[in-house]
Parts: structure tokens; C-alpha cells; sequence
């Protein structure tokens, strides 16, 4: 246990960890139950009682509104289309710019140029890994249309204070509530406090159909939007009697009988999933509790934290070997970390001169209302993390125990143990 794995030594953890899995023999009864239905689908692209899909499809739809306590909710193949469909519902034209944080999936961003508008990234606050509320007013123009905020990592943004910019400048709000279902914020889920919400139902989610997506408002009218981009819009409009046609292009963003099926027992689930990641975190925290220079997640005394991701950072006022290095020794141990996130605005798209813009941006020219920095610099937080200090666990992706917790925290300690070592 003295010699780090790094340097030759035996590791903690000598076996790959259990993987994550919340399917069960419900889940396997209810799709098999479908099959035998022979309905795997029941939507029409045309106008018809079962535009709205098949019994699984809305009986899904009402225990997600009964759960998260919604008016509506719409299921879509996957939390990409659902963010797509989003903007689209609040109608964005070209142009229109959208605040978004940088540090999320590029999804939550490419939404956005979907719809031919513009992303204006926004920085974050360093220790919930969040978007930041003072920096939003910084980006705020005559051209902003909406923030798009996500709760990263499974923990609730600030929103009573976005809400009140958005209130102020008259933008609409989407929450990319994708890696915190069931989270709280002041009491209330996190997800159902803006105009639009949703959550993914991805495999490595806290409870997932494989692939799929779900959309949550209390807004009639955002929510039959959003159905209808759903499910080609184009061709029903007229029978809906719809008169605003912005965005009004459909997609079969539909999801199938069989997922919802699966969808309808894993959000049983949820609850319990929460507690047990919940539990493992605390344990986490307690073990990791004494290794000076360590960062362990912050959650504000507000809101709680559903772990989706253990967010670390190291301290670099009292550590000085690089945090890819002490990633390295740790994994070495055998604990699957993951060095750093992710900062959307320095992908390439949004550096390289493309074919059919004038000015390096993904979107036509003639669309580009004012000039978009998106040069490392704008959002240093983002970029320091991703540098010099963050670096993450899965929660959400293993089937641990208490015995997986201590290993993991063994490792922990002998690699600090250990840090001098690193730097010879």
C-alpha cells in the first residue's frame, strides 16, 4: 500500500467497478408487455387523436406531471431533441442571442444554433460549477431572447435570481435539468421553476429508457408548441388552428411505446436512486474530508445535490503537483476519474472560419447582428478548472456500495500520501 500504483506499486482497487444499472424484472415485464401489444408506436404525423402518441406515451406523460407536480409534460426521443424543441417553442428567429453557460454538455449550446441564434456564454461560479447570475447582466443585449441555465453535475443554478433578471429584460428561461432529476431548490424540483425544464433518460442517468428525453412546463401554450415540433409540425398546424407559424418545423422527435413503458417503472425509482447516491456522497465527503489542498462539492444550504457528478477540485495555493498528474496516480489505484469538463466555447466550431460564414461562426452572415467573442479569456473560471484544479467522479455511473466508498477513499489518501512522490 506504500507504493503508488503510478510508480509500480499493487492498487487499491484491483477490479474495474461495477457498472450502474437500474433495470430491472419491471422493466423487462412492462417492455415485454408492449411487444406483445404489437403497438410499439401509435403516432400519426398527420392531424388525429393519436397525434399526442400511443397509452404508454401519455400515461408516462401524466406520472412525470404528477411527480414533478406540472402541468404538462411531452416525452422526446432524447434531452438533445427536448432542448431543441424548447427553444424552438419560445420562438427564437435568427439572430436572437441566448445566454448559456459553458461549462455543459455541447448540446445544451448547438441547441441553440439549431434555430439559427446566437450562443453568448456566460461564465461560472467555482465552487457549484453553475452559471453565474452576476455575469449574466454583463451579456445582456438588445438581441437576447432567453438564458439557458443548466444544473450541472446534479445540482440546482441560482435560480430565484435568474429569474429576476429574466423577469427584468422580458427573456424566457430554460432549465437543462438533465443530470439533476429530483434535486430540490429551495424545497421545490429542480426543473419546474422556469419556463421550460426537462430532464435526460440517457443510459448513465439516475433513471434512463436508454435513450429519451422529457419536457416540463406549466405554460399551455410552450407545451403545445413543443408537441407539435414533436411531431411534424408542418402538417397540422392548419387542423390546430395555429397561427403563429415561428419554428413551427416539425421533427419526428417522438419517443416509442416501449421506452415510456421502461420510463413508467424506472421513475418509481427515482426517490430511492437519490437517497442511495446521496448516502454514497456523504460518505465520500467524510472520507475526503481531511486531505488538505482536496475541494470536495459544495452544495448551498438551499438545495441539495442529486451527485450525478462528484465534482473535486484541487487547491493550487496549497497544492503544487499538476492536477492531471494526481489524476493520473489515482487512477492508477483503480478509481475511474475524469480529468476535466468541458468549456463549449473553445470547441473548434466555434473557432475556425467555416464555408458559409464570413466571420468564423457556425450561422450564416448576414444573420450575425454583432460580432461574438468566443477567444479563450471570456470565461476564465471555466478555463482555470478545466486547466489547473477540477476533476470528477462518476456517481452515476457505478453500482457502488459502502466497501466500493472505502476503497475509493483509500486511494484518496494513499495517492496524498503520497504527493511528493509525484513530483520526482
Amino acid at each position: 500500500m506504500k507504493n503508488l500504483a503510478i510508480r509500480g506499486g499493487e492498487p487499491v482497487i484491483d477490479k474495474k467497478l461495477p457498472n450502474y444499472n437500474s433495470i430491472g424484472e419491471e422493466e423487462k415485464l412492462a417492455a415485454i408487455d408492449v411487444i406483445e401489444s404489437g403497438v410499439l408506436s401509435e403516432y400519426l404525423g398527420s392531424w388525429s387523436e393519436n397525434f399526442y402518441g400511443g397509452p404508454k406515451v401519455r400515461l408516462f406523460e401524466e406520472n412525470i406531471k404528477s411527480y414533478f407536480n406540472v402541468e404538462h409534460a411531452i416525452t422526446v426521443n432524447s434531452w438533445t431533441s427536448g432542448l431543441v424543441v424548447a427553444l424552438g417553442a419560445i420562438e427564437l428567429e435568427p439572430g436572437d442571442e441566448v445566454i448559456v453557460t459553458p461549462w455543459t454538455m455541447s448540446a445544451t449550446a448547438t441547441a441553440i444554433l439549431h434555430w439559427n441564434a446566437i450562443p453568448v456564454f456566460v461564465d461560472i461560479d467555482p465552487n457549484t460549477f453553475n452559471i453565474d447570475p452576476k455575469l449574466i447582466l454583463n451579456n445582456i443585449s438588445s438581441y437576447t431572447k432567453a438564458i439557458v441555465v443548466a444544473d450541472i453535475f446534479g445540482q440546482s443554478a441560482d435560480i430565484d435570481e435568474i429569474m429576476k433578471i429574466a423577469k427584468r429584460y422580458n427573456l424566457k428561461v430554460i432549465s437543462d435539468t438533465a443530470q439533476a432529476p429530483g434535486a430540490t431548490y429551495k424545497n421545490k424540483l429542480a426543473g419546474t421553476l422556469t419556463d421550460i425544464g426537462g430532464f435526460s433518460l440517457n443510459y448513465h442517468k439516475h433513471i434512463h429508457t436508454g435513450e429519451g428525453g422529457i419536457l416540463v412546463t406549466n405554460c399551455k401554450n410552450l407545451a403545445e408548441r413543443m408537441r407539435l415540433i414533436r411531431n411534424h409540425a408542418e402538417s397540422v398546424v392548419e387542423a390546430k388552428g395555429e397561427k403563429n407559424l415561428v419554428n413551427m418545423l416539425g421533427h419526428n422527435f417522438r419517443l416509442g411505446e416501449i421506452e415510456c413503458a421502461i420510463g413508467i417503472e424506472q421513475l418509481k425509482k427515482l426517490s430511492k436512486i437519490i437517497k442511495q447516491k446521496q448516502k454514497l456522497a456523504k460518505s465520500l465527503d467524510q472520507g475526503l474530508l481531511n486531505l488538505d489542498g482536496l475541494i470536495t462539492p459544495v452544495v448551498k444550504n438551499d438545495r441539495d445535490h442529486v451527485y450525478y457528478v462528484y465534482g473535486l477540485k484541487v487547491d493550487t495555493n496549497i497544492i503544487k503537483v499538476s492536477k492531471d498528474l494526481i489524476c493520473d496516480a489515482i487512477i492508477a489505484e483503480g478509481v475511474p476519474l475524469f480529468k476535466n469538463y468541458q468549456n463549449i466555447h473553445l470547441l473548434p466550431m466555434y473557432q475556425k472560419k467555416i464555408a458559409y460564414g464570413s466571420k468564423g461562426f457556425p450561422w450564416s452572415s448576414e444573420y450575425c447582428k454583432r460580432e461574438i467573442n468566443y477567444k479563450k479569456g471570456i470565461c476564465p473560471i471555466a478555463e482555470e478548472l478545466q486547466d489547473k484544479s477540477f476533476f470528477g467522479f462518476g456517481l452515476c455511473s457505478y453500482e457502488l456500495n459502502e466497501t466500493h466508498i472505502d476503497l475509493i477513499i483509500t486511494a484518496f489518501q494513499k495517492v496524498w500520501k503520497n504527493l511528493d512522490k509525484l513530483e520526482s
